[in-house]
């Protein structure tokens, strides 16, 4: 494997209000633009990123904060493909677990590792799901083989013994337990924070990321920009105008036609789980191909997800799980629970909203494509639509070859995006050497060190440092105390630890002499 993975950029990536302020100013002066991408996702970061790493001078613009939407409620994996193979879409799994690859081993080791998912078996019927199982995920071994990735990161899949099974997953019923499947996964340590990171490296390459800005008007090769801040107003020109709004896709071109799916996970203690750091893989009773998943997380918890169930009606700025939801995956994991999880024990819920392609007599959400697509308005907008959090870098990658084929002004240039490292990326076996707090290194990777150098200050809950929150205000952008504490440190899901965070993260702004805005 090679080593050389540094994430530098070529010029700063600090993202902050008082560069944000700086750059709006410039952007009245500019006469014209290459690329306005608007929407603040993993998609939008992805493109903005692509684009100023081919040298296109490139803005992005999000009404809300990065990461607000869809992009901050997923299951945190980086999905090798597995489903998609297993429901024919062998073109999708394959580009999945090359993707993955690509997180793991060249653009994000500090913020990705290796999970192991454990499968249960219990009798009867063990053997039979044993072999299905089994057969899964050799399958997608094989995949894994194929792109490269090494299996000293992914291991190869196995059946494993009862006791072992309940030694990676203890809370696991011992009765009638006889062993376990065990297949790997990528996983990200937070959504949100691999978003910040693209948008920070895509503003190192020269890009201008601009959250509480909305699109008021927007045409193929202008837009009405407004600065919810302040409420003014400008216009930009661009040679493109690319949306990544995702299920909000719609608002701004009509032309597009998307099903909503809604993917909602329960907020849990890891302790209630006897402190597993595996995902618990558990079949959901009546289906061949449905799993729910048990996600260790960051802060003691573990997250239970996740459903697929159409996402009907008006679509919200965030989305809610329904009590129905809550009871299917509680009562699916706690078929192999040794103590049934109660409502009790549910700390918070978060649910997202899937962008995906609608098809004609589509009924069951969870049997669409997850493919992407790129559809030119009649005003000459491109929506990028569709996809997953795994693949984002492919998506952007084909966005802006679809601007630069569009337009032949533009120099054709490949996309470099493979072998750019995010920022603070570092070469995964060398990670332990860098001098700061392990926590703090899978956070922040090469700048942990930097960020812990910063002033004491107060502390917020689940042993997140002032520095922690200093450095989101500071360098990733923070505006105001919920983008700190629902993006940034991701405290603000459970009620309790955003309630003893919030003097904290008041006291951040502070430190970094900035006037938090108001949510």
């Amino acid at each position: 494997m090679k080593t050389r993975i540094v994430g530098r950029t070529p010029r700063p990536s600090a993202l902050s209000a008082a560069r944000r302020a700086r750059e709006l100013d410039a952007l009245a002066d500019e006469r014209e633009i290459d690329v306005l991408v608007i929407g603040g996702g993993i998609t939008g970061a992805g493109i903005a990123l692509d684009a100023a790493s081919r040298g296109l001078r490139t803005v992005l613009v999000e009404r809300h904060d990065l990461a607000h939407g869809t992009s901050r409620f997923s299951s945190k994996l980086v999905h090798g493909g597995l489903r998609y193979l297993a429901s024919g879409q062998v073109g999708i799994a394959h580009e999945s677990a090359t993707e993955r690859h690509i997180l793991l081993t060249r653009t994000a080791p500090h913020l990705t590792r290796a999970l192991a998912q454990v499968v249960p078996l219990h009798e009867p019927g063990h053997v039979a799901r044993a072999a299905f199982v089994g057969m899964g995920y050799e399958l997608g071994d094989g995949l894994r083989r194929a792109v490269g990735t090494p299996g000293t990161l992914l291991r190869a899949p196995g059946v494993i013994g009862s006791a072992a099974t309940l030694a990676l997953a203890p809370a696991v019923r011992a009765d009638g337990l006889r062993g376990g499947v065990r297949g790997w996964d990528g996983q990200l340590i937070d959504d949100a924070r691999l978003v910040v990171a693209v948008a920070r490296t895509a503003a190192g390459y020269g890009a201008s990321v601009l959250t509480r800005v909305e699109a008021a008007a927007v045409s193929g090769r202008e837009a009405t920009l407004r600065d919810l801040v302040t409420g003014a107003t400008l216009n930009v020109h661009a040679r493109a105008v690319v949306s990544a709004t995702g299920v909000w896709a719609g608002e701004l071109d009509h032309d597009v036609r998307l099903r909503p799916s809604r993917g909602t996970h329960l907020v849990v203690s890891t302790a209630r789980l006897g402190g597993s750091d595996v995902s618990l893989t558990v079949p959901v009773p009546g289906s061949s191909s449905r799993f729910v998943f048990t996600l260790p997380a960051q802060h003691g918890r573990t997250y239970i997800g996740l459903t697929d169930v159409p996402a009907d009606g008006p679509i919200p700025d965030v989305a809610h799980a329904t009590e129905a939801e809550i009871d299917v995956l509680l009562g699916t994991v706690n078929t192999v629970l040794e103590e049934p999880l109660a409502r009790s024990d549910v700390l918070a819920t978060f649910a997202g909203l899937r962008p995906l392609l609608a098809a004609r007599d589509d009924h069951d959400t969870s049997d669409l494509s997850r493919r992407h697509a790129i559809i030119e308005s009649a005003s000459g907008v491109l929506s990028v639509v569709g996809g997953k959090l795994t693949t984002y870098r492919r998506m952007a990658e084909d966005a802006v070859d679809a601007v630069i084929r569009r337009d032949p002004g533009f120099a054709s240039r490949p996309s470099p995006t493979r072998a750019v490292p995010l920022v603070g990326a570092w070469p995964r076996h060398r990670l332990g050497e860098i001098a700061a707090a392990p926590r703090l290194v899978r956070r922040f990777g090469a700048e942990a060190p930097f960020a812990a150098a910063l002033p004491p200050g107060p502390s917020a809950a689940c042993g997140v440092t002032a520095q922690e929150l200093e450095w989101g205000v500071a360098v990733e952008g923070a505006l105001g105390i919920a983008d700190l504490l629902d993006r940034r440190t991701r405290l603000g899901l459970v009620q309790a630890d955003r309630d003893a965070s919030t003097d904290a993260a008041t006291a951040a702004f502070a430190r970094a002499g900035v006037e938090p805005i108001e949510q």
